[in-house]
Protein backbone atom coordinates (compact mmCIF):
# COMPACT_ATOMS: atom_id res chain seq x y z
CA UNK A 1 0.00 0.00 0.00
CA UNK A 2 1.37 3.36 -1.38
CA UNK A 3 2.66 5.73 1.27
CA UNK A 4 1.85 9.38 1.35
CA UNK A 5 5.03 11.16 2.72
CA UNK A 6 4.19 13.92 5.51
CA UNK A 7 5.73 17.23 3.76
CA UNK A 8 6.43 20.20 5.41
CA UNK A 9 3.75 22.61 6.20
CA UNK A 10 3.67 26.31 4.85
CA UNK A 11 2.11 28.86 6.84
CA UNK A 12 -1.15 29.64 6.27
CA UNK A 13 -1.96 31.61 2.93
CA UNK A 14 -4.02 34.49 5.18
CA UNK A 15 -1.18 35.14 7.55
CA UNK A 16 1.41 35.33 4.17
CA UNK A 17 -1.50 37.98 2.94
CA UNK A 18 -1.94 39.79 6.43
CA UNK A 19 1.86 40.17 6.57
CA UNK A 20 2.32 41.71 2.97
CA UNK A 21 -0.33 44.49 3.55
CA UNK A 22 0.97 45.43 7.37
CA UNK A 23 4.53 45.69 5.90
CA UNK A 24 3.38 47.54 2.93
CA UNK A 25 1.36 50.10 4.58
CA UNK A 26 3.23 49.45 7.83
CA UNK A 27 0.05 49.62 10.34
CA UNK A 28 -1.82 46.66 11.14
CA UNK A 29 -4.90 48.58 11.39
CA UNK A 30 -4.55 49.94 7.87
CA UNK A 31 -3.74 46.22 6.62
CA UNK A 32 -6.60 45.31 8.28
CA UNK A 33 -9.04 47.73 6.90
CA UNK A 34 -7.70 46.55 3.61
CA UNK A 35 -8.10 43.14 4.27
CA UNK A 36 -11.50 43.66 5.77
CA UNK A 37 -10.52 41.74 9.10
CA UNK A 38 -9.66 43.26 12.15
CA UNK A 39 -6.30 44.78 13.42
CA UNK A 40 -6.20 41.65 16.29
CA UNK A 41 -6.62 39.61 13.30
CA UNK A 42 -4.03 40.68 11.40
CA UNK A 43 -1.94 40.47 14.30
CA UNK A 44 -2.29 36.99 15.39
CA UNK A 45 -1.38 36.49 11.83
CA UNK A 46 2.01 38.19 11.99
CA UNK A 47 2.20 36.33 15.43
CA UNK A 48 2.19 32.86 13.53
CA UNK A 49 4.78 33.84 10.55
CA UNK A 50 6.98 35.25 13.54
CA UNK A 51 6.94 31.83 15.49
CA UNK A 52 7.17 29.71 12.39
CA UNK A 53 10.50 31.43 11.66
CA UNK A 54 11.27 31.66 14.94
CA UNK A 55 12.25 35.85 14.02
CA UNK A 56 10.63 39.07 14.79
CA UNK A 57 9.30 40.59 11.37
CA UNK A 58 7.82 44.07 13.46
CA UNK A 59 8.81 46.42 15.83
CA UNK A 60 5.42 46.80 18.43
CA UNK A 61 5.37 49.86 21.11
CA UNK A 62 3.10 52.92 21.82
CA UNK A 63 3.02 54.44 18.61
CA UNK A 64 2.40 51.63 16.55
CA UNK A 65 4.28 49.04 14.30
CA UNK A 66 8.07 49.56 12.25
CA UNK A 67 9.76 46.90 10.09
CA UNK A 68 12.42 44.72 11.46
CA UNK A 69 15.72 44.55 9.53
CA UNK A 70 14.19 40.51 8.65
CA UNK A 71 11.00 41.58 7.83
CA UNK A 72 11.85 44.66 5.07
CA UNK A 73 14.19 42.79 3.27
CA UNK A 74 11.31 40.05 3.09
CA UNK A 75 8.78 42.33 1.32
CA UNK A 76 9.68 43.24 -1.94
CA UNK A 77 9.57 39.09 -2.74
CA UNK A 78 6.08 39.42 -1.06
CA UNK A 79 4.65 42.62 -3.03
CA UNK A 80 5.42 41.25 -6.30
CA UNK A 81 4.12 37.13 -5.45
CA UNK A 82 0.65 39.00 -4.10
CA UNK A 83 0.92 41.33 -7.77
CA UNK A 84 1.74 38.00 -9.81
CA UNK A 85 -1.77 36.54 -8.20
CA UNK A 86 -3.58 39.39 -8.57
CA UNK A 87 -2.43 39.55 -12.30
CA UNK A 88 -3.20 35.92 -12.79
CA UNK A 89 -6.52 36.49 -11.55
CA UNK A 90 -7.34 39.28 -13.66
CA UNK A 91 -6.23 37.44 -16.50
CA UNK A 92 -8.66 34.07 -15.82
CA UNK A 93 -11.49 37.29 -15.43
CA UNK A 94 -10.49 38.66 -18.92
CA UNK A 95 -11.07 34.97 -20.41
CA UNK A 96 -14.85 35.89 -20.50
CA UNK A 97 -16.67 38.85 -22.39
CA UNK A 98 -16.77 41.86 -19.67
CA UNK A 99 -20.73 41.94 -19.00
CA UNK A 100 -20.22 43.86 -15.64
CA UNK A 101 -17.93 47.07 -14.69
CA UNK A 102 -16.97 47.30 -10.99
CA UNK A 103 -16.55 50.66 -9.61
CA UNK A 104 -15.13 51.16 -6.33
CA UNK A 105 -15.57 54.70 -5.30
CA UNK A 106 -16.15 56.67 -1.94
CA UNK A 107 -19.74 56.39 -0.09
CA UNK A 108 -20.21 60.42 -0.57
CA UNK A 109 -18.73 60.09 -4.07
CA UNK A 110 -20.85 56.66 -4.84
CA UNK A 111 -24.03 58.97 -3.62
CA UNK A 112 -23.49 62.39 -4.56
CA UNK A 113 -21.63 62.67 -7.58
CA UNK A 114 -21.49 59.09 -9.54
CA UNK A 115 -25.18 58.48 -9.25
CA UNK A 116 -26.45 60.99 -10.96
CA UNK A 117 -23.80 59.88 -13.62
CA UNK A 118 -25.21 56.52 -14.05
CA UNK A 119 -28.03 56.25 -16.49
CA UNK A 120 -25.82 58.24 -18.97
CA UNK A 121 -23.67 54.94 -19.05
CA UNK A 122 -26.79 52.56 -18.63
CA UNK A 123 -27.85 54.53 -21.85
CA UNK A 124 -24.86 54.60 -23.88
CA UNK A 125 -23.55 50.97 -22.38
CA UNK A 126 -26.58 49.13 -23.35
CA UNK A 127 -25.65 45.00 -22.01
CA UNK A 128 -23.21 46.26 -19.44
CA UNK A 129 -23.80 46.13 -16.10
CA UNK A 130 -22.25 48.59 -13.63
CA UNK A 131 -21.75 47.59 -9.93
CA UNK A 132 -20.70 50.38 -7.36
CA UNK A 133 -19.45 49.44 -4.09
CA UNK A 134 -18.77 51.60 -1.70
CA UNK A 135 -15.61 52.15 0.11
CA UNK A 136 -13.72 53.84 2.62
CA UNK A 137 -10.25 54.01 1.18
CA UNK A 138 -9.10 52.95 -2.75
CA UNK A 139 -8.45 49.90 -3.46
CA UNK A 140 -5.59 48.56 -5.11
CA UNK A 141 -6.84 47.89 -8.38
CA UNK A 142 -3.61 45.35 -9.21
CA UNK A 143 -5.15 43.43 -6.55
CA UNK A 144 -8.93 43.74 -6.27
CA UNK A 145 -11.35 42.68 -9.21
CA UNK A 146 -12.32 46.63 -9.32
CA UNK A 147 -12.45 47.68 -13.11
CA UNK A 148 -12.17 51.44 -11.81
CA UNK A 149 -11.81 53.84 -8.59
CA UNK A 150 -13.08 57.28 -7.85
CA UNK A 151 -12.12 58.84 -4.33
CA UNK A 152 -11.45 61.86 -3.08
CA UNK A 153 -7.79 61.84 -2.43
CA UNK A 154 -4.34 63.41 -3.41
CA UNK A 155 -3.58 62.82 -6.92
CA UNK A 156 -0.05 60.98 -7.56
CA UNK A 157 0.78 62.14 -11.28
CA UNK A 158 0.62 58.42 -12.15
CA UNK A 159 -0.50 57.66 -15.72
CA UNK A 160 -3.44 55.91 -14.99
CA UNK A 161 -5.27 58.73 -12.65
CA UNK A 162 -7.43 60.92 -13.97
CA UNK A 163 -8.14 64.54 -12.05
CA UNK A 164 -11.99 64.84 -12.43
CA UNK A 165 -12.54 67.88 -10.10
CA UNK A 166 -10.01 70.16 -7.79
CA UNK A 167 -11.02 69.36 -3.90
CA UNK A 168 -12.61 73.19 -3.70
CA UNK A 169 -14.50 73.58 -0.03
CA UNK A 170 -17.01 76.66 0.78
CA UNK A 171 -19.50 76.80 3.77
CA UNK A 172 -23.20 75.97 2.27
CA UNK A 173 -26.22 76.10 4.01
CA UNK A 174 -30.42 76.08 3.73
CA UNK A 175 -31.32 79.51 1.73
CA UNK A 176 -33.63 80.68 5.12
CA UNK A 177 -30.17 80.29 7.44
CA UNK A 178 -28.08 81.83 4.75
CA UNK A 179 -30.05 85.43 5.92
CA UNK A 180 -28.38 85.18 9.25
CA UNK A 181 -24.81 85.06 7.76
CA UNK A 182 -23.25 88.35 6.40
CA UNK A 183 -19.31 87.64 7.06
CA UNK A 184 -17.51 84.88 8.59
CA UNK A 185 -17.79 86.02 12.05
CA UNK A 186 -21.53 85.57 12.35
CA UNK A 187 -20.64 81.71 12.23
CA UNK A 188 -20.43 82.07 15.79
CA UNK A 189 -24.19 82.08 16.06
CA UNK A 190 -25.10 79.29 14.13
CA UNK A 191 -24.43 75.64 14.30
CA UNK A 192 -21.63 73.68 12.30
CA UNK A 193 -22.06 70.59 10.64
CA UNK A 194 -18.68 68.25 10.59
CA UNK A 195 -18.19 65.10 8.35
CA UNK A 196 -16.15 62.95 10.54
CA UNK A 197 -14.17 62.06 7.19
CA UNK A 198 -12.99 65.77 7.03
CA UNK A 199 -12.61 66.53 10.62
CA UNK A 200 -10.48 69.84 9.48
CA UNK A 201 -12.60 70.96 6.79
CA UNK A 202 -13.86 74.65 8.41
CA UNK A 203 -9.89 74.79 10.22
CA UNK A 204 -8.79 74.91 6.34
CA UNK A 205 -11.03 77.36 5.02
CA UNK A 206 -10.99 79.75 8.06
CA UNK A 207 -7.04 79.69 8.37
CA UNK A 208 -7.27 80.19 4.59
CA UNK A 209 -8.87 83.71 5.52
CA UNK A 210 -6.48 84.49 8.55
CA UNK A 211 -9.11 83.86 10.92
CA UNK A 212 -9.74 80.66 13.88
CA UNK A 213 -12.95 78.84 14.32
CA UNK A 214 -15.52 81.03 16.13
CA UNK A 215 -16.70 80.27 19.14
CA UNK A 216 -20.37 78.99 19.17
CA UNK A 217 -23.25 76.29 19.09
CA UNK A 218 -21.31 73.09 18.52
CA UNK A 219 -23.30 71.12 15.14
CA UNK A 220 -23.43 67.45 14.64
CA UNK A 221 -21.07 65.31 13.59
CA UNK A 222 -21.98 62.86 10.75
CA UNK A 223 -20.27 59.66 9.24
CA UNK A 224 -21.97 59.72 6.19
CA UNK A 225 -21.15 62.84 4.07
CA UNK A 226 -24.60 62.53 2.55
CA UNK A 227 -26.51 62.65 5.60
CA UNK A 228 -24.99 65.94 6.22
CA UNK A 229 -25.88 67.53 3.83
CA UNK A 230 -29.20 66.49 3.83
CA UNK A 231 -29.10 67.71 7.22
CA UNK A 232 -27.60 71.14 5.85
CA UNK A 233 -30.47 71.50 3.46
CA UNK A 234 -33.62 70.66 6.51
CA UNK A 235 -31.43 73.93 8.34
CA UNK A 236 -29.67 72.35 10.83
CA UNK A 237 -26.61 74.53 10.71
CA UNK A 238 -23.66 75.13 7.67
CA UNK A 239 -22.12 72.26 6.45
CA UNK A 240 -18.18 72.74 4.49
CA UNK A 241 -19.37 72.10 1.13
CA UNK A 242 -17.04 69.88 -1.29
CA UNK A 243 -17.74 71.52 -4.84
CA UNK A 244 -17.99 68.44 -6.68
CA UNK A 245 -20.60 66.84 -4.11
CA UNK A 246 -22.87 69.34 -3.41
CA UNK A 247 -23.09 71.36 -7.03
CA UNK A 248 -26.38 69.79 -7.82
CA UNK A 249 -27.69 70.60 -4.41
CA UNK A 250 -26.24 74.53 -5.19
CA UNK A 251 -27.99 74.43 -8.94
CA UNK A 252 -31.20 73.34 -7.40
CA UNK A 253 -31.48 76.11 -5.08
CA UNK A 254 -31.56 73.19 -1.87
CA UNK A 255 -27.92 74.96 -0.91
CA UNK A 256 -26.73 78.08 -1.25
CA UNK A 257 -23.03 79.84 -0.57
CA UNK A 258 -23.15 82.53 1.81
CA UNK A 259 -19.85 83.55 0.84
CA UNK A 260 -17.66 84.10 -2.13
CA UNK A 261 -14.54 82.67 -0.89
CA UNK A 262 -13.66 79.13 -1.55
CA UNK A 263 -10.45 77.69 -1.18
CA UNK A 264 -9.15 74.10 -2.72
CA UNK A 265 -7.22 71.04 -0.22
CA UNK A 266 -4.64 69.33 -1.29
CA UNK A 267 -7.04 66.53 -2.82
CA UNK A 268 -9.06 66.20 -6.00
CA UNK A 269 -11.56 63.60 -7.41
CA UNK A 270 -9.52 61.52 -8.64
CA UNK A 271 -10.65 58.64 -10.99
CA UNK A 272 -8.28 55.36 -11.77
CA UNK A 273 -7.96 52.75 -13.96
CA UNK A 274 -5.18 49.97 -14.68
CA UNK A 275 -2.90 50.97 -16.96
CA UNK A 276 -3.26 47.90 -19.37
CA UNK A 277 -6.98 48.96 -20.13
CA UNK A 278 -7.71 48.37 -23.70
CA UNK A 279 -8.71 51.72 -25.07
CA UNK A 280 -12.02 49.90 -26.90
CA UNK A 281 -13.03 48.04 -24.19
CA UNK A 282 -16.06 49.02 -21.95
CA UNK A 283 -14.22 49.73 -18.95
CA UNK A 284 -12.29 52.59 -20.68
CA UNK A 285 -15.65 53.65 -22.63
CA UNK A 286 -17.25 54.16 -19.17
CA UNK A 287 -13.91 56.04 -17.67
CA UNK A 288 -14.60 58.46 -21.48
CA UNK A 289 -18.27 59.15 -20.32
CA UNK A 290 -17.46 60.29 -16.85
CA UNK A 291 -14.50 62.61 -18.00
CA UNK A 292 -17.25 63.98 -20.60
CA UNK A 293 -19.48 64.04 -17.63
CA UNK A 294 -17.32 66.36 -15.03
CA UNK A 295 -18.40 69.51 -16.79
CA UNK A 296 -15.45 71.14 -15.78
CA UNK A 297 -16.28 70.77 -12.04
Amino acid sequence: MPVSPSRPKVPPLNALRAFEAAARLESFAAAAEELSVTPGAVSQHIRTLEDWTGTPLFVRNAQGVRLTAAGRSLLPDFVAAFDGVGAAVRALQGIAPVTEIQIAAMPSVAQLWLSPRLGTIRDRLAGVRVSVTALEAAPNLHRELFDLSIFVREPTGAATETVLAPDRITPVCAPSLAERIATPGDLGGVPLLFDKSWENDWDLWLSSLGISQPGGPQGARYSLYALALEEAKAGAGVLMGHHCLVERAIASGDLVCPFDHACETAKALVMEILPDTDPASPVARVADLLRAETDGT
